[in-house]
């Protein structure tokens, strides 16, 4: 990821996107394919998702065209665009730069009318689409190319754009406050800046609130599930609040070291692991009563985005009636939608450059409810939204309970910044 952190008070999905970045090879340059500006009457729109299938992301991202294919059915189901059918296609990254760039210039020579990103890879080929006036939807997750020039074709479908800055929210400092967290813990991975800066801004935002610092250690080894010494010293330092900008398995490692080292934490907050494969697994027990962050609005509090959203997935990718998606499968299901929006106003026989205008002029997106906030693309470039929001999800005996009937929200700290000098 490049340096990319979450800009918000829950940046953990870019520390494990910056972390898979960290841990392979260089990028290869690859020169963009040619590509023609517009398709026929009622021919078929082809629109490309890149994604990590496999390789080091494939925890994260393995299962994400489950909500790409979905969408795309549905919206075929529905007439297509304009009578256009709408053309799917997902390739694998690999999670492998040089396979990213190889994959995105696939995507190209394809024909594709959009790419959907949904790969914490995907700025190492951000440019190719960008050279070649392609409009791209997906998640913010993986760079900062989301809100910087020139990538003004690039329309982040879960917060909108990138602030460069990377300011800190008021949110979780006055949540975690709230719960009874005098003292915090904050872990951070050592090679990933995401991961650090995240760590960094809640320990921040705790301390706006009024709370102090026990630790924030941002030297975690990459993956690691050898949590017992970080705990011991939790312990002596006297942390009753916690925050863990890792990876899953490190998160949830960290709270059973916690647990065998005889701390009781007032609140444990995770920025992953909101997903139906967590509930009733090893660790489940162990994170009874912990808080996890959900970007989208819960299945468990349905709303007509997630019944749409629950009815093509059970109709199109095999879903059962009580599984709700993971957060790849959110993030391309949201990627698609965009897209197929801007297809929709660029007219009936759009094109890139029809597609870009037309998203850059929409004015409210909040993908039918399934974002807590809705996103206006001409103003949002290179900004936070004013006020961001989410769900916080509390591990009980039989799954995740929302603690809210509405999202969480909060307002950025004036002059903060987690970005690099």
């Amino acid at each position: 990821m490049g340096g990319e952190a979450r800009r918000r008070w829950h940046l953990g999905r870019g520390a494990l996107a910056t972390a898979l970045a960290t841990v392979v090879l260089g990028a290869v340059s690859m020169m963009p394919a040619g590509l023609s500006g517009a398709s026929g009457p009622a021919a078929p729109l082809t629109v490309v998702m890149v994604t990590s299938l496999t390789g080091p992301g494939a925890p994260e991202f393995g299962q994400s065209a489950a909500g790409f294919n979905a969408r795309v059915a549905l919206q075929n189901a529905e007439g297509g665009v304009h009578g256009h059918k709408i053309d799917g296609i997902v390739l694998d990254d690999q999670t492998n730069p040089t396979q990213v760039a190889a994959a995105v210039q696939d995507a190209l020579a394809k024909g594709a009318m959009g790419v959907v990103s949904d790969s914490p890879l995907f700025y190492l080929a951000a440019k190719y689409p960008n050279q070649a006036g392609v409009p791209v939807t997906g998640g913010f997750f993986d760079g900062p190319e989301w809100g910087t020039q020139p990538y003004t074709n690039m329309f982040a479908s879960d917060y909108g754009s990138v602030d460069p800055k990377y300011p800190v929210n008021r949110a979780t400092g006055i949540f975690l406050r709230a719960r009874g967290g005098h003292v915090i813990c904050a872990y951070g991975y050592g090679v990933s800046p995401s991961s650090t800066r995240s760590a960094t801004a809640v320990v921040d935002s705790f301390v706006h609130a009024g709370g102090k610092v026990g630790v924030l250690d941002t030297s975690i080894s990459y993956g690691s599930v050898d949590m017992t010494a970080p705990a011991l010293v939790a312990r002596q330092r006297g942390c009753d609040t916690f925050y863990g900008g890792l990876g899953d398995s490190s998160n949830f490692a960290l709270a059973t070291a916690l647990t065998q080292a005889g701390v009781r934490p007032k609140v444990i907050i995770f920025p992953t692991g909101y997903e139906p494969g967590v509930i009733g697994s090893p660790a489940w027990a162990t994170l009874r009563g912990d808080v996890f962050d959900s970007e989208f609005h819960p299945f468990q509090l349905p709303d007509a985005g997630t019944r749409q959203m629950q009815a093509a997935l059970e109709k199109y990718a095999g879903f059962t009636a009580d599984e709700f998606p993971n957060f790849g499968q959110y993030e391309s299901w949201l990627g698609a939608d965009l897209m197929i929006k801007g297809l929709e106003l660029a007219g009936a026989n759009p094109t890139h450059t029809g597609v870009i205008h037309a998203l850059r002029n929409l004015k409210s997106y909040n993908g039918n409810g399934i974002l807590p906030e809705s996103i206006d693309y001409s103003t949002i470039f290179g900004h936070d939204l004013p006020k961001q929001c989410l769900w916080r999800m509390e591990a009980e005996k039989a799954g995740f309970v929302p603690l809210t009937t509405q999202p969480t929200c909060g307002s950025d700290i004036p002059g903060s910044s987690t970005a690099p000098p």
